[in-house]
């Protein structure tokens, strides 16, 4: 938990900005959750599509609680 904690948040929204949402319209990971719901993830290349452009946003989310349980305790 130390590496997410320093982590810069500027850092990581940048990455949720760029990377997570790229391309833009609509955005990639949207397209891709939507498969998954969908049962439609059979390549391998869309699970590693998933994964790359879902990575900045789980680390925002996990920094996210990180922070908040630092902040409660």
């Amino acid at each position: 938990m130390n590496f997410i904690r320093k982590l810069p948040w500027g850092l990581v929204i940048a990455g949720c900005l760029t990377l997570g949402l790229a391309p833009f319209a609509p955005p990639h990971i949207w397209e891709k959750l939507v498969m998954l719901k969908n049962g439609e993830l059979s390549r391998p290349i869309d699970w590693f599509d998933l994964f790359y452009h879902g990575v900045p946003w789980l680390l925002l989310i996990i920094k996210a609680a990180v922070a908040l349980k630092k902040r409660t305790s």
